[in-house]
């Protein structure tokens, strides 16, 4: 039975011209290989806008699964989250001018939800394949996390048994030319989310890394 992997991309944010993550995720939109499908949505960089969106993209798509990807400027990796944790501490305003402080996201969630996604088979083929991963284990407080564990306290909810997760990625080449941070080209980030969604589709959450809530 073919499998529907659902990949999202967040629009710029914090003065960026682009966002590699919805640059990387819309070239793959529309893919199939291995009796896996591939489609692509724009979130936009808002609290709680943000999950809207994705919650109709789920509706709309119906996938197995589903990776959420956002910018992790500084990062030299691509590096799957392990953890969303239920807490909104904004640094920066988002795209609507929200800046929450120390704000719960579900009043009625668990303190944090595990990814759902074979994050370390996932690093092991992006490695084997010559792009560096490694494991994150903080997604952040911005609105990353937010629709990371948005995601998660979703298919909590759902009856749908659908796997998902967050990635996050550097910063393109043309994003750093006024910055000392690390990058990857996009035809890199490109393959990596590629490897990902197929290693993601194929194979279940190891016993290590299963999913779940924190309470």
């Amino acid at each position: 039975m073919k499998k529907k992997v659902l990949l999202t991309g967040f629009d710029p944010f914090g003065g960026e011209s682009v966002n590699p993550a919805w640059e990387a995720v819309k070239r793959l939109h529309g893919e199939t290989a291995r009796d896996i499908s591939i489609a692509a949505e724009k979130i936009p960089t808002v609290f709680g806008k943000s999950a809207d969106v994705l919650e109709k993209a789920i509706e709309k798509h119906q996938p197995d699964i589903i990776i959420c990807t956002g910018q992790a400027g500084g990062r030299p990796h691509i590096t799957p989250e392990r953890i969303a944790i239920n807490i909104d501490d904004a640094r920066i305003a988002d795209n609507e001018g929200m800046m929450p402080i120390d704000e719960n996201i579900a009043q009625d969630g668990p303190a944090a939800y595990w990814s759902t996604l074979p994050i370390k088979r996932i690093v092991q083929t992006l490695k084997h394949n010559g792009i560096p991963a490694s494991v994150s284990n903080s997604a952040g407080t911005f609105v990353c996390n937010h629709l990371f564990y948005r995601l998660m306290h979703h298919l909590a909810l759902s009856s749908s048994g659908a796997r998902g997760g967050f990635i996050h990625i550097p910063y393109l080449p043309e994003q750093t030319i006024d910055k000392k941070e690390p990058s990857l080209s996009l035809d890199v980030i490109v393959e990596a989310l590629r490897i990902a969604a197929l290693t993601a589709a194929s194979h279940e959450t190891d016993i290590r890394e299963q999913g779940g809530s924190l309470d």
